[in-house]
């Protein structure tokens, strides 16, 4: 069913668990992960470092756990040329704290899209396209100038003066979520405009595609 943005709560992860070494990754429609005494549980948001570069720093959530596996939702790695067997080992090191952002508005992404090799042998008249991976996500939205005090908005500061890698959570009213790794920076220099409430932008740097799930 379709929907709007109203009630979308945004959260950025401040918190993250140790990393947990992953000792084998599944090729599967859904990963299950081996992991000695993991102690995550469903519904946990996991950050993957691994050797298969597509999922490389991707974001998911824990769908079953057993003592030393998990299952990554949606994470498909049934495509042994994709996801060379054996050698998607790596980490997962869990979200341990959510903040979430209060009196954000005006907010836009872009990238994501396939990026385009255009070429064309010398006797052809004719140009090809083929896909080549895609392009880098960016999102930005304002944030009130007088959230200053906020949770959120200090730690927006904080992942700005660190540049360290976090999640970016959206959890619309239905339930759909999107998971984005990326890098934050606030720019606290005031955006005035007659008629508007004072606001402060945020850039969001996606580090690798974002992950969706309907509820």
């Amino acid at each position: 069913m379709a929907r709007t943005p109203s009630g979308t709560i945004s959260s950025v992860a401040t918190g993250f668990g140790a990393a947990v070494p992953a000792t084998a990754i599944t090729n599967a429609p859904e990963a299950v992960v081996t992991a000695t005494a993991h102690g995550f549980a469903n519904g946990d948001i996991v950050e993957m470092t691994s050797g298969w570069a597509r999922l490389q720093k991707r974001a998911f959530r824990i769908k079953a756990v057993s003592s030393n596996n998990f299952t990554l939702e949606q994470a498909d790695t049934s495509n042994a040329n994709l996801f060379p067997p054996g050698a998607g080992v790596g980490s997962a090191r869990k979200v341990s704290t959510w903040v979430q952002l209060s009196a954000t508005m005006n907010h836009s992404s872009s990238g994501g899209e396939a990026r385009r090799v255009t070429y064309k042998f010398i006797e052809s008249d004719v140009e090809f396209n083929i896909n080549d991976g895609f392009s880098a996500v960016d999102r930005t939205f304002d944030m009130d100038a007088d959230a200053i005090t906020t949770p959120g908005y200090q730690a927006l500061r904080t992942l700005t003066d660190v540049q360290t890698d976090t999640i970016m959570r959206k959890v619309a009213k239905s339930g759909a979520t999107s998971l984005l790794p990326c890098t934050i920076n606030l720019n606290e220099e005031e955006i005035e405009q007659d008629g508007q409430i004072v606001m402060v932008r945020v850039s969001v740097s996606g580090n690798a595609r974002s992950t969706r799930y309907a509820a």
